[in-house]
């Protein structure tokens, strides 16, 4: 299961920045006279400056969510009802702001590039936003790693032991 997780860890690294680049690469930020790309900094500076404690409970919070849409999704009889169960956990989780470590993949990379963009920037010191704490440290340092550990306690705690004990642990003793 490790090696599984730390394959699937290092692909959604990799697809994640790549698609943060190409986002700011076609210009995509440009929407708006430069306001997503001010959207898309604000919220990865944002994340890169969240305390461990802050970053790890909202990944709590956030995997718990993400895997109760799962569960929800396998109850289902049909897709209706599978699209349902997982559109409202994960509609609560992002407008709750919690956090996902393979969404902040994405979020900070997108800012990390957009930053690197002149006009971007621009746009961003122009709205008030401080980029110091947007740098490559802060997000494999102060973001990355308590989002994971809080997502697999949130999945595999929260979730995954709840369940084993409320269903499958009386099985085993029988």
């Amino acid at each position: 299961m490790l090696k599984n997780w730390v394959f699937v860890y290092i692909g959604n690294l990799i697809g994640a920045i790549l698609v943060g680049d190409a986002i700011i690469y076609c210009h995509q930020a440009s929407l708006f006279g430069n306001e997503m790309a001010v959207s898309v900094i604000s919220a990865a500076v944002t994340k890169c400056s969240m305390p461990f404690m802050d970053a790890f409970v909202k990944g709590i919070l956030c995997n718990f969510l993400v895997c109760i849409a799962v569960w929800i999704s396998f109850a289902a009889k049909d897709v209706v009802g599978k699209i349902v169960g997982l559109f409202f956990p994960i509609m609560m989780f992002v407008l709750c702001g919690f956090e996902h470590s393979v969404a902040n993949m994405y979020y900070i990379s997108a800012g990390l590039f957009a930053k690197l963009v002149p006009a971007y920037a621009q746009a961003a010191a122009e709205a008030g936003i401080d980029m110091s704490a947007l740098t490559v440290g802060n997000f494999f340092g102060k973001n990355l790693p308590p989002v994971s550990l809080g997502n697999i306690v949130g999945g595999a705690v929260c979730v995954g032991c709840a369940y084993w004990f409320i269903y499958l642990r009386r099985k085993k003793e029988q």
